[in-house]
């Protein structure tokens, strides 16, 4: 949905890549020691491989993400702890959960200064509902 939200919005993109990069194995949620059950029993910000060039330019970020174990994701969390952003109007879509509802409260404390205009689930590819959501902001 990040490729088709940036070209309905004529917009730049940026993907939010853990270092190192998750392995198959490492997302198995199944293994008690996989890397994603670590992390997620640390709740330790994780470090990331780049960096959005300009942040500060930017005053609309669409932001897409699943939902792991019913909670924003550490990159996610670390992504946001990372830029100011104060005056930023931020829509949110997520994947995978169907309760979007408390997620402005939940995203609020890694971007402080941010208003979050939305938050929408989308489980399926839906390019006319997708295009209208992003034009809504």
């Amino acid at each position: 949905m990040a490729t088709a939200s940036a070209f309905i919005l004529d917009a730049d993109r940026f993907e939010i890549v853990p270092g190192p990069p998750y392995t198959a194995a490492d997302l198995d949620y199944s293994d008690p020691g996989a890397r994603c059950n670590r992390e997620q029993a640390a709740q330790a910000m994780i470090p990331l491989r780049s960096r959005v060039v300009n942040f500060e330019s930017y005053e609309l970020v669409v932001l897409g993400f699943p939902i792991w174990f019913g909670a924003i994701p550490l990159a996610v969390k670390s992504f946001c702890k990372r830029y100011d952003w104060t005056g930023k109007r931020v829509g949110v879509f997520v994947t995978g959960w169907d309760e979007v509802d408390r997620f402005t409260e939940f995203l609020q404390p890694y971007m402080p200064g941010a208003e979050i205009v939305s938050v929408k689930l989308f489980n399926t590819p839906n390019t006319p509902n997708l295009q209208r959501r992003l034009e809504s902001l």
